[in-house]
Protein backbone atom coordinates (compact mmCIF):
# COMPACT_ATOMS: atom_id res chain seq x y z
CA UNK A 1 0.00 0.00 0.00
CA UNK A 2 1.07 3.82 -0.46
CA UNK A 3 2.91 5.05 2.99
CA UNK A 4 0.98 8.23 2.97
CA UNK A 5 -1.93 6.75 2.54
CA UNK A 6 -1.11 4.50 5.74
CA UNK A 7 0.22 7.58 7.41
CA UNK A 8 -2.85 8.74 6.93
CA UNK A 9 -5.27 6.00 8.30
CA UNK A 10 -3.01 5.77 11.29
CA UNK A 11 -3.10 9.31 12.05
CA UNK A 12 -6.70 8.96 11.48
CA UNK A 13 -6.90 6.19 14.16
CA UNK A 14 -5.42 7.57 16.90
CA UNK A 15 -6.79 11.02 16.62
CA UNK A 16 -10.28 8.85 16.04
CA UNK A 17 -9.47 7.29 19.01
CA UNK A 18 -7.83 10.24 21.02
CA UNK A 19 -11.02 12.59 20.33
CA UNK A 20 -12.87 10.35 22.81
CA UNK A 21 -11.72 11.68 25.72
CA UNK A 22 -10.55 15.98 25.18
CA UNK A 23 -14.37 16.61 24.96
CA UNK A 24 -16.06 14.25 27.95
CA UNK A 25 -13.28 15.49 30.23
CA UNK A 26 -13.82 18.79 29.20
CA UNK A 27 -17.79 18.96 29.98
CA UNK A 28 -17.43 16.41 32.96
CA UNK A 29 -14.40 19.37 34.62
CA UNK A 30 -17.29 22.03 34.01
CA UNK A 31 -20.01 19.85 36.08
CA UNK A 32 -17.69 19.05 38.57
CA UNK A 33 -16.31 22.61 39.44
CA UNK A 34 -20.30 23.62 39.41
CA UNK A 35 -21.35 20.57 41.58
CA UNK A 36 -17.94 21.89 43.96
CA UNK A 37 -19.55 25.32 44.20
CA UNK A 38 -23.07 23.83 45.18
CA UNK A 39 -21.26 21.95 47.79
CA UNK A 40 -19.11 24.20 49.31
CA UNK A 41 -22.12 26.92 49.06
CA UNK A 42 -25.28 24.75 50.56
CA UNK A 43 -22.80 22.03 52.81
CA UNK A 44 -25.38 19.52 51.78
CA UNK A 45 -24.26 15.47 51.55
CA UNK A 46 -25.44 14.80 48.11
CA UNK A 47 -23.21 17.17 46.39
CA UNK A 48 -19.98 15.75 47.85
CA UNK A 49 -21.53 12.26 47.04
CA UNK A 50 -21.53 13.79 43.57
CA UNK A 51 -18.20 15.13 43.55
CA UNK A 52 -16.42 11.74 44.57
CA UNK A 53 -18.25 9.59 42.58
CA UNK A 54 -17.97 11.99 38.97
CA UNK A 55 -14.40 12.53 40.14
CA UNK A 56 -13.65 9.00 40.10
CA UNK A 57 -15.26 8.50 36.40
CA UNK A 58 -13.22 11.96 35.14
CA UNK A 59 -9.62 10.99 36.51
CA UNK A 60 -10.08 6.97 34.71
CA UNK A 61 -11.15 8.99 31.45
CA UNK A 62 -8.74 11.38 31.73
CA UNK A 63 -5.95 9.25 32.31
CA UNK A 64 -6.77 7.45 28.74
CA UNK A 65 -6.69 10.89 27.09
CA UNK A 66 -3.40 11.62 28.51
CA UNK A 67 -1.88 8.12 26.76
CA UNK A 68 -3.78 8.69 23.43
CA UNK A 69 -2.37 11.78 22.89
CA UNK A 70 0.78 11.75 23.27
CA UNK A 71 1.66 8.97 20.95
CA UNK A 72 -0.34 11.06 18.51
CA UNK A 73 1.85 14.35 19.47
CA UNK A 74 4.76 11.77 18.15
CA UNK A 75 3.16 11.05 14.90
CA UNK A 76 4.00 14.60 13.65
CA UNK A 77 7.98 14.07 13.70
CA UNK A 78 7.72 10.09 12.72
CA UNK A 79 5.09 10.48 9.91
CA UNK A 80 4.82 13.78 9.15
CA UNK A 81 8.34 15.14 9.09
CA UNK A 82 8.04 17.60 6.16
CA UNK A 83 4.84 18.99 7.54
CA UNK A 84 6.79 19.30 10.72
CA UNK A 85 9.86 21.26 8.75
CA UNK A 86 7.09 23.86 7.28
CA UNK A 87 5.02 24.73 10.05
CA UNK A 88 7.49 23.80 12.80
CA UNK A 89 7.95 27.27 13.52
CA UNK A 90 4.63 28.18 13.78
CA UNK A 91 2.76 25.16 15.13
CA UNK A 92 5.50 24.41 18.15
CA UNK A 93 4.38 28.25 19.77
CA UNK A 94 0.68 26.61 20.59
CA UNK A 95 1.39 23.15 21.70
CA UNK A 96 4.32 24.42 24.05
CA UNK A 97 1.58 26.59 25.59
CA UNK A 98 -0.91 23.69 26.14
CA UNK A 99 1.74 22.18 28.05
CA UNK A 100 3.05 25.14 29.93
CA UNK A 101 0.03 26.75 30.75
CA UNK A 102 -2.74 24.14 30.95
CA UNK A 103 -1.97 20.61 30.77
CA UNK A 104 0.09 21.43 33.88
CA UNK A 105 -2.56 23.31 35.64
CA UNK A 106 -5.23 20.74 34.98
CA UNK A 107 -2.77 18.21 36.14
CA UNK A 108 -1.83 19.92 39.45
CA UNK A 109 -5.15 20.56 40.37
CA UNK A 110 -6.57 16.81 39.46
CA UNK A 111 -4.17 15.32 41.86
CA UNK A 112 -4.99 18.16 44.32
CA UNK A 113 -8.12 16.83 44.56
CA UNK A 114 -7.97 13.08 44.11
CA UNK A 115 -4.77 13.06 46.96
CA UNK A 116 -5.98 15.85 48.81
CA UNK A 117 -9.57 16.05 48.88
CA UNK A 118 -9.72 15.18 52.97
CA UNK A 119 -7.00 17.63 53.69
CA UNK A 120 -8.89 20.80 51.81
CA UNK A 121 -12.14 23.08 52.71
CA UNK A 122 -15.09 22.89 50.40
CA UNK A 123 -13.99 26.17 49.27
CA UNK A 124 -10.61 24.70 48.40
CA UNK A 125 -12.02 21.89 46.65
CA UNK A 126 -14.21 24.19 44.74
CA UNK A 127 -11.11 26.68 43.57
CA UNK A 128 -9.23 23.13 42.47
CA UNK A 129 -12.23 22.29 40.51
CA UNK A 130 -12.43 25.22 38.67
CA UNK A 131 -8.38 25.35 37.65
CA UNK A 132 -8.87 21.92 36.33
CA UNK A 133 -12.20 23.28 34.14
CA UNK A 134 -10.12 26.40 33.45
CA UNK A 135 -6.91 23.95 32.03
CA UNK A 136 -9.00 21.80 30.16
CA UNK A 137 -10.84 24.56 28.44
CA UNK A 138 -7.75 26.40 27.96
CA UNK A 139 -5.87 23.12 27.05
CA UNK A 140 -8.76 23.02 24.64
CA UNK A 141 -8.45 26.56 22.94
CA UNK A 142 -4.87 25.98 22.40
CA UNK A 143 -4.99 22.98 20.54
CA UNK A 144 -7.41 24.52 18.25
CA UNK A 145 -5.19 27.43 17.06
CA UNK A 146 -2.83 25.38 15.79
CA UNK A 147 -5.05 23.05 14.06
CA UNK A 148 -7.18 26.17 13.02
CA UNK A 149 -3.84 27.63 11.77
CA UNK A 150 -4.09 24.87 9.54
CA UNK A 151 -7.27 25.89 8.39
CA UNK A 152 -7.49 29.48 7.91
CA UNK A 153 -3.60 30.09 8.08
CA UNK A 154 -2.75 33.45 8.92
CA UNK A 155 0.58 35.72 10.76
CA UNK A 156 3.23 34.16 8.85
CA UNK A 157 5.39 34.67 5.84
CA UNK A 158 7.17 32.07 3.58
CA UNK A 159 10.60 31.69 3.46
CA UNK A 160 13.29 29.12 2.36
CA UNK A 161 10.29 26.29 2.08
CA UNK A 162 9.26 27.18 5.51
CA UNK A 163 6.39 28.95 6.77
CA UNK A 164 7.73 31.58 9.77
CA UNK A 165 5.99 33.35 12.21
CA UNK A 166 5.89 37.38 11.83
CA UNK A 167 2.64 37.91 13.66
CA UNK A 168 1.77 36.06 16.69
CA UNK A 169 -1.46 37.50 17.68
CA UNK A 170 -2.52 37.36 14.15
CA UNK A 171 -1.51 33.27 14.10
CA UNK A 172 -3.17 32.79 17.38
CA UNK A 173 -6.55 34.09 16.08
CA UNK A 174 -6.37 33.11 12.63
CA UNK A 175 -10.04 33.56 11.07
CA UNK A 176 -11.34 30.22 11.81
CA UNK A 177 -10.28 30.07 16.03
CA UNK A 178 -12.71 31.95 17.75
CA UNK A 179 -15.91 29.96 15.57
CA UNK A 180 -13.94 26.39 15.79
CA UNK A 181 -13.23 26.77 19.40
CA UNK A 182 -16.82 27.90 20.73
CA UNK A 183 -18.50 25.38 18.36
CA UNK A 184 -15.83 22.63 19.88
CA UNK A 185 -16.23 23.58 23.58
CA UNK A 186 -20.14 23.68 23.91
CA UNK A 187 -19.88 20.29 21.73
CA UNK A 188 -17.76 18.83 24.92
CA UNK A 189 -20.52 20.24 27.46
CA UNK A 190 -23.16 18.65 25.92
CA UNK A 191 -20.40 15.48 25.26
CA UNK A 192 -19.86 15.65 29.56
CA UNK A 193 -23.75 16.09 30.51
CA UNK A 194 -24.85 13.47 28.00
CA UNK A 195 -22.11 11.03 29.88
CA UNK A 196 -23.56 12.41 33.40
CA UNK A 197 -27.11 11.66 32.11
CA UNK A 198 -26.71 8.19 30.67
CA UNK A 199 -25.09 7.01 34.07
CA UNK A 200 -28.13 8.91 36.25
CA UNK A 201 -30.41 7.40 34.21
CA UNK A 202 -28.91 3.72 34.47
CA UNK A 203 -28.70 4.60 38.41
CA UNK A 204 -32.39 5.43 38.22
CA UNK A 205 -33.30 2.50 36.03
CA UNK A 206 -31.69 -0.03 38.97
CA UNK A 207 -32.72 2.25 41.54
CA UNK A 208 -30.10 2.45 43.23
CA UNK A 209 -27.59 5.95 44.46
CA UNK A 210 -31.02 7.51 43.89
CA UNK A 211 -30.80 11.04 45.31
CA UNK A 212 -27.54 11.28 44.06
CA UNK A 213 -28.43 10.30 40.55
CA UNK A 214 -31.51 13.04 40.80
CA UNK A 215 -29.65 15.83 41.18
CA UNK A 216 -26.85 14.54 38.57
CA UNK A 217 -29.66 13.83 36.09
CA UNK A 218 -31.16 17.37 36.48
CA UNK A 219 -28.30 18.98 36.69
CA UNK A 220 -26.89 17.59 32.88
CA UNK A 221 -30.20 17.86 31.49
CA UNK A 222 -30.42 21.74 31.53
CA UNK A 223 -26.95 22.11 30.63
CA UNK A 224 -26.69 19.53 28.12
CA UNK A 225 -30.81 21.54 26.36
CA UNK A 226 -28.67 25.16 27.07
CA UNK A 227 -25.51 23.57 25.15
CA UNK A 228 -27.86 21.79 22.80
CA UNK A 229 -30.01 25.16 21.97
CA UNK A 230 -26.79 26.90 21.51
CA UNK A 231 -25.10 25.12 19.38
CA UNK A 232 -27.67 25.98 16.33
CA UNK A 233 -26.08 29.31 16.74
CA UNK A 234 -22.27 28.91 17.04
CA UNK A 235 -22.58 26.49 14.16
CA UNK A 236 -24.15 29.17 12.08
CA UNK A 237 -21.46 31.41 13.16
CA UNK A 238 -18.56 28.65 12.33
CA UNK A 239 -20.42 27.59 9.01
CA UNK A 240 -20.64 31.01 8.00
CA UNK A 241 -16.66 31.66 8.73
CA UNK A 242 -15.95 28.56 6.08
CA UNK A 243 -18.02 29.63 3.36
CA UNK A 244 -16.00 33.22 3.77
CA UNK A 245 -12.40 31.46 4.44
CA UNK A 246 -13.02 28.13 2.32
CA UNK A 247 -15.66 27.72 -0.04
CA UNK A 248 -14.54 24.81 -1.49
CA UNK A 249 -15.29 23.09 1.77
CA UNK A 250 -18.60 24.54 1.77
CA UNK A 251 -19.41 23.39 -1.44
CA UNK A 252 -18.46 20.01 -0.86
CA UNK A 253 -20.82 20.34 2.48
CA UNK A 254 -23.77 21.18 0.81
CA UNK A 255 -23.13 19.28 -2.67
CA UNK A 256 -23.51 22.13 -4.38
CA UNK A 257 -21.50 21.57 -7.41
CA UNK A 258 -22.82 24.91 -9.91
CA UNK A 259 -21.99 28.60 -8.83
CA UNK A 260 -25.25 29.88 -8.19
CA UNK A 261 -27.07 32.81 -6.75
CA UNK A 262 -29.80 31.72 -4.60
CA UNK A 263 -28.47 28.49 -3.71
CA UNK A 264 -30.51 25.90 -2.50
CA UNK A 265 -30.07 24.19 1.37
CA UNK A 266 -30.04 20.15 0.31
CA UNK A 267 -32.36 18.86 2.72
CA UNK A 268 -31.84 15.07 1.26
CA UNK A 269 -28.95 14.48 -1.41
CA UNK A 270 -27.04 11.87 -2.75
CA UNK A 271 -23.87 13.41 -4.42
CA UNK A 272 -22.36 11.45 -7.20
CA UNK A 273 -18.98 13.12 -7.41
CA UNK A 274 -17.98 11.09 -10.71
CA UNK A 275 -20.26 12.68 -12.58
CA UNK A 276 -20.11 15.84 -10.75
CA UNK A 277 -23.59 16.15 -10.60
CA UNK A 278 -26.19 15.16 -7.39
CA UNK A 279 -28.36 11.75 -7.86
CA UNK A 280 -31.13 13.18 -6.08
CA UNK A 281 -31.46 16.86 -4.22
CA UNK A 282 -34.04 18.25 -2.74
CA UNK A 283 -33.74 21.52 -0.73
CA UNK A 284 -34.85 24.59 -0.11
CA UNK A 285 -33.99 27.53 -2.57
CA UNK A 286 -32.07 30.55 -1.37
CA UNK A 287 -31.98 29.22 1.79
CA UNK A 288 -27.68 27.90 1.83
CA UNK A 289 -27.33 31.78 0.18
CA UNK A 290 -28.73 33.24 3.03
CA UNK A 291 -27.34 30.63 6.02
CA UNK A 292 -24.10 31.21 4.27
CA UNK A 293 -24.22 35.09 3.46
CA UNK A 294 -26.99 36.55 5.08
CA UNK A 295 -28.67 37.06 1.99
CA UNK A 296 -30.76 34.56 -0.62
CA UNK A 297 -29.57 36.51 -3.63
CA UNK A 298 -26.18 35.91 -2.31
CA UNK A 299 -23.83 33.79 -5.38
CA UNK A 300 -22.31 30.42 -3.83
CA UNK A 301 -19.07 29.04 -5.20
CA UNK A 302 -20.14 25.10 -6.43
CA UNK A 303 -17.33 22.74 -6.96
CA UNK A 304 -17.00 23.18 -10.56
CA UNK A 305 -15.13 26.56 -9.94
CA UNK A 306 -12.63 24.73 -8.48
CA UNK A 307 -9.97 22.65 -10.22
CA UNK A 308 -10.96 18.81 -9.41
CA UNK A 309 -7.58 17.98 -7.87
CA UNK A 310 -7.90 21.23 -5.49
CA UNK A 311 -11.53 19.64 -4.45
CA UNK A 312 -12.59 17.87 -0.80
CA UNK A 313 -13.77 14.47 -1.20
CA UNK A 314 -17.34 15.45 -1.62
CA UNK A 315 -19.22 12.23 -0.57
CA UNK A 316 -17.34 11.69 2.90
CA UNK A 317 -17.45 15.56 3.41
CA UNK A 318 -21.05 15.93 2.67
CA UNK A 319 -22.49 12.66 4.53
CA UNK A 320 -20.64 13.85 7.90
CA UNK A 321 -21.41 17.29 7.94
CA UNK A 322 -25.16 16.19 7.84
CA UNK A 323 -25.32 13.08 10.20
CA UNK A 324 -23.70 15.87 12.37
CA UNK A 325 -26.85 18.03 12.14
CA UNK A 326 -29.02 15.28 12.45
CA UNK A 327 -27.23 14.13 15.48
CA UNK A 328 -27.69 17.66 16.73
CA UNK A 329 -31.23 18.04 16.44
CA UNK A 330 -32.19 14.57 17.37
CA UNK A 331 -30.26 15.53 20.63
CA UNK A 332 -32.50 19.34 20.96
CA UNK A 333 -36.01 16.90 20.86
CA UNK A 334 -34.81 14.12 23.33
CA UNK A 335 -33.45 16.86 26.14
CA UNK A 336 -37.19 19.07 25.54
CA UNK A 337 -38.60 16.25 26.36
CA UNK A 338 -37.06 15.05 29.01
CA UNK A 339 -36.84 19.05 30.39
CA UNK A 340 -40.98 18.60 29.61
CA UNK A 341 -40.86 15.59 31.82
CA UNK A 342 -38.84 16.89 34.83
CA UNK A 343 -41.34 20.12 35.03
CA UNK A 344 -44.15 17.16 35.37
CA UNK A 345 -42.02 15.66 37.44
CA UNK A 346 -42.25 12.31 35.92
CA UNK A 347 -39.07 12.31 34.78
CA UNK A 348 -37.31 9.68 36.85
CA UNK A 349 -39.80 7.34 36.76
CA UNK A 350 -40.64 7.34 33.03
CA UNK A 351 -38.69 4.12 31.56
CA UNK A 352 -39.01 4.72 28.65
CA UNK A 353 -36.98 8.46 28.42
CA UNK A 354 -34.63 7.13 30.95
CA UNK A 355 -33.50 4.51 28.71
CA UNK A 356 -33.57 7.07 25.67
CA UNK A 357 -30.75 9.29 27.48
CA UNK A 358 -28.77 5.83 28.75
CA UNK A 359 -28.57 4.60 25.03
CA UNK A 360 -27.73 7.95 23.76
CA UNK A 361 -24.51 7.77 25.21
CA UNK A 362 -22.34 6.85 22.25
CA UNK A 363 -24.38 9.85 20.10
CA UNK A 364 -22.36 12.41 21.19
CA UNK A 365 -18.94 11.19 20.69
CA UNK A 366 -20.25 10.18 17.45
CA UNK A 367 -21.19 13.65 16.59
CA UNK A 368 -17.92 14.94 17.70
CA UNK A 369 -16.06 12.87 15.59
CA UNK A 370 -18.22 13.90 12.67
CA UNK A 371 -17.58 17.34 13.03
CA UNK A 372 -13.78 16.02 13.34
CA UNK A 373 -13.91 14.38 9.94
CA UNK A 374 -15.89 16.78 8.12
CA UNK A 375 -13.65 19.47 8.80
CA UNK A 376 -10.47 17.78 8.16
CA UNK A 377 -11.64 16.00 5.33
CA UNK A 378 -13.15 19.48 4.00
CA UNK A 379 -10.35 21.07 4.08
CA UNK A 380 -7.90 18.14 1.94
CA UNK A 381 -5.95 17.80 -0.42
CA UNK A 382 -4.64 20.72 1.79
CA UNK A 383 -2.79 19.94 4.95
CA UNK A 384 -2.12 23.75 5.61
CA UNK A 385 -4.61 25.21 3.48
CA UNK A 386 -3.54 26.51 0.28
CA UNK A 387 0.34 26.31 1.15
CA UNK A 388 0.87 22.63 1.39
CA UNK A 389 -0.81 19.68 0.28
CA UNK A 390 -1.15 16.51 2.76
CA UNK A 391 0.77 14.48 -0.19
CA UNK A 392 3.89 16.16 0.45
CA UNK A 393 3.81 16.33 3.80
CA UNK A 394 4.55 13.36 4.46
CA UNK A 395 7.69 11.41 5.72
CA UNK A 396 9.82 8.89 3.18
CA UNK A 397 9.13 5.96 5.32
CA UNK A 398 8.74 2.20 4.57
CA UNK A 399 4.75 1.34 4.11
CA UNK A 400 5.42 -1.84 6.27
CA UNK A 401 6.97 -0.56 8.95
CA UNK A 402 3.76 1.78 9.43
CA UNK A 403 1.45 -0.94 9.00
CA UNK A 404 3.24 -2.61 11.99
CA UNK A 405 2.53 0.34 14.01
CA UNK A 406 -0.85 0.86 12.87
CA UNK A 407 -1.49 -3.25 13.62
CA UNK A 408 0.19 -2.10 17.49
CA UNK A 409 -1.93 0.78 18.06
CA UNK A 410 -5.21 -1.05 17.22
CA UNK A 411 -3.71 -3.66 20.31
CA UNK A 412 -2.65 -0.95 22.42
CA UNK A 413 -6.10 1.36 22.07
CA UNK A 414 -8.37 -1.64 22.09
CA UNK A 415 -6.27 -2.80 25.57
CA UNK A 416 -6.89 0.77 26.77
CA UNK A 417 -10.75 0.73 26.36
CA UNK A 418 -11.07 -2.11 27.31
CA UNK A 419 -9.76 -1.27 30.49
CA UNK A 420 -11.46 2.16 30.71
CA UNK A 421 -15.60 0.19 30.03
CA UNK A 422 -13.65 -2.18 33.35
CA UNK A 423 -13.00 0.84 35.22
CA UNK A 424 -16.25 2.58 34.69
CA UNK A 425 -17.90 -0.32 35.22
CA UNK A 426 -16.53 -1.16 38.45
CA UNK A 427 -16.97 2.53 39.78
CA UNK A 428 -20.58 2.07 38.86
CA UNK A 429 -21.05 -1.36 40.47
CA UNK A 430 -18.84 0.05 43.43
CA UNK A 431 -21.39 2.87 43.75
CA UNK A 432 -24.38 0.66 43.83
CA UNK A 433 -23.07 -2.01 46.53
CA UNK A 434 -22.38 0.77 49.10
CA UNK A 435 -26.10 2.15 48.63
CA UNK A 436 -26.94 -1.74 49.13
CA UNK A 437 -24.92 -0.99 52.27
CA UNK A 438 -26.57 1.84 53.36
CA UNK A 439 -30.16 0.29 52.88
CA UNK A 440 -29.09 -2.87 55.06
Amino acid sequence: MDAVLLSRIQFGLTAFFHFFFPPLTIGLAALLAFIEYKHWRTGKKVYDEMSRFWTKLFVACFAVGVASGITMEFQFGTNWSEYSKFVGDIFGAPLAAEGVFAFFLESTFIALLIFGRERISAGLRFFAALMVALGSSLSAFWIIVANSWQQTPAGFKVEGGRAILTDFAAAVFNPSTIPRYLHTLDGAYITGAFFMMAISAYLLLKKKRVELARHSLKLALVVALVASLLQVFLGDIHAKQVAETQPAKLAAFEGLWETKKQAPLLLIGIPAPAQERNLLEIGVPGALSWLAFGDPQAEVKGLKDFPREERPPVAASFYSFRLMVVLGSFFAVLLLWALWLLYRGKLYEHTFTLKALLWSLPLPFLANELGWMAAEIGRQPWIVYGLLKTQAAASPLPAGQIMLTILAFVLIYSFLFGMLVYLIRRIINKAMAEDVQEVK
